[in-house]
């Protein structure tokens, strides 16, 4: 792997041209952009969202979680980015693939199919309760 450290920069936007070592945060588009560890030059995205990626940082180091999985461009790259550092992850067959993507699609199903209460109708509920009535 060309890259090996990578850096948080905390932005409002991502920047057009990115510079290699780089993770650009944007907390207000919850995204984080850098360009491919393997030094292919590829800008990869992760939305930071609970059905994509999560972003940590601990004194000034990031970590990203899952793997990036670069299966979709020539470079075929995976890593992890852990405590600042560049992981080489091993690689996947296409069958490892296909069930990690059909495990990400079950996982964002059963996320967003959680039925969503308004929070009127908890107050609500919330106090029939302390009412005592059903």
């Amino acid at each position: 792997m060309k890259i090996q450290i990578v850096r948080p920069q905390y932005v409002d936007f991502i920047p057009r041209e990115l510079d290699e070592g780089i993770l650009y945060i944007s907390t207000k588009f919850k995204t984080a952009s850098h360009l491919c560890c393997c030094g292919c030059g590829t800008k990869i995205v992760t939305p930071l969202m609970p059905t994509e990626f999560s972003l940590k940082e601990i004194g000034g180091a990031v970590s990203l979680f899952p793997s990036i999985g670069n299966w979709n461009f020539p470079c075929q790259s995976h890593y992890w980015i852990k405590g600042g550092r560049v992981i080489v992850a091993p690689p996947m067959t296409q069958n490892e693939i296909l069930r990690g993507r059909q495990y990400d699609d079950a996982q964002k199903a059963a996320y967003f199919s959680i039925p969503r209460v308004p929070w009127w109708a908890q107050f609500a509920a919330a106090i029939k309760a302390w009412l005592g009535i059903s």
